[in-house]
């Protein structure tokens, strides 16, 4: 089977002829990867460990030009060493935030510009995904509150808004959300019928409970996401939905509203035990990811590696619907020997 082929065979809980995975690492990680397996880029390192092939397709920027260290919403942001790379961009450390100071909606719309879909040009995509058709082509979505906290508002300000400032919160997020599904839109559009995956993503756990409380959840992003998950599926494509650590309360609202398939699973969190999990939801939703980037890869034996991808597949995949991988991107602690022990062991239990 392609890999396009195998994705689909499991979206649809049918058997396909190994256990599809897929492959997603910070580029100081890849790069170990690939000088130990004596290869040249991912899709050489994906063909020697049998890992799907996936792309990530997006539109580019063609917009008004961007001052050094700035994003299209205006946040700066600095790049932040650390032992073995770099994180840059929104993963650095933003230290502007162009809406921190307002107070209400009428001077938010008096001094600022929000981006629109015209700075995005998307003619390029056909080309792009030329000759890769059997891939899995993965692309549009959305994920706004985070643009909305961590560029716009500040991380603070935007819990205290979810309470004080609810009309903020409403309007930001309509705007934000309307220009992700205009992209994803004409995303569609340009490449009809390829897009297989979208994320409809929002993290809203942490490692012991809820980001945010259910009532806020279901107030500001439930309805919004509804938006968006129709589209993906207009679309012929799927919903993945990506939300960190401990979310379990939330799992029942996201299937009611559609969607197909959860990451990353982190069941080392509170209340997302893989068996629970299996036993509400097994049938409900495709498992992706679920292989433990916090202890189990960066700092645990190959054996260790080797039982616990068993064990996923085991519990997660008892409903023909679990994609393994790690459940996060795979980050430079972790040895390319133990990603190597990771796709192995997932390539065994096939």
């Amino acid at each position: 089977m392609t890999s396009r082929e195998r994705w689909l065979e499991v979206l649809h809980r049918r058997k396909p002829d190994r256990l599809p995975t897929f492959l997603t690492a910070t580029p100081e990680a890849l790069s170990n990867l690939y000088r130990y397996l004596n290869v040249a880029d991912y899709e050489a390192a994906c063909r020697k460990l049998d890992i799907d092939l996936c792309l990530w397709v997006e539109p580019r920027y063609v917009g008004p030009k961007l001052a050094p260290n700035t994003t299209v919403f205006g946040a700066h942001y600095q790049d932040i060493a650390y032992a073995g790379g770099v994180y840059t961009g929104l993963d650095g450390a933003v230290d502007y935030h162009p809406l921190a100071r307002y107070t209400t909606v009428e001077e938010i719309e008096a001094n600022y510009t929000w981006p629109s879909a015209d700075w995005w040009d998307f003619s390029h995509l056909a080309e792009e995904i030329r000759g890769k058709e059997d891939w899995v082509i993965i692309g549009g979505g959305s994920e706004p509150f985070m643009d909305y906290k961590e560029q716009l508002r500040g991380t603070e300000q935007a819990f205290i808004d979810l309470y004080e400032n609810p009309e903020i919160v409403h309007y930001a997020l309509g705007k934000l959300y309307d220009l992700c599904y205009e992209k994803t839109r004409r995303l569609y559009e340009a490449i009809p019928g390829r897009v297989l995956v979208s994320w409809v993503a929002e993290d809203m756990g942490t490692q012991e409970s809820l980001l945010y409380s259910p009532q806020h959840i279901r107030q500001y992003f439930l309805p919004r996401m509804k938006r968006m998950i129709d589209l993906v599926h207009e679309a012929g494509a799927f919903v993945f939905h990506h939300s960190d650590g401990a979310v379990r309360p939330i799992i029942p609202d996201m299937i009611q509203l559609g969607i197909d398939a959860l990451n990353p699973i982190q069941w080392r969190c509170k209340g997302m035990d893989r068996q629970g999990l299996a036993d509400d939801f097994g049938e409900q939703v495709i498992f992706h990811g679920g292989i433990d980037n916090q202890y189990t890869l960066p700092f645990g034996s190959e054996e260790e590696i080797r039982q616990e991808v068993f064990e996923n597949i085991r519990v997660l995949g008892a409903y023909n619907g679990y994609i393994p991988g790690p459940c996060h991107n795979i980050q430079v602690t972790s040895s390319p020997q133990s990603m190597v022990a990771m796709y192995r062991a997932i390539a065994e239990a096939s």
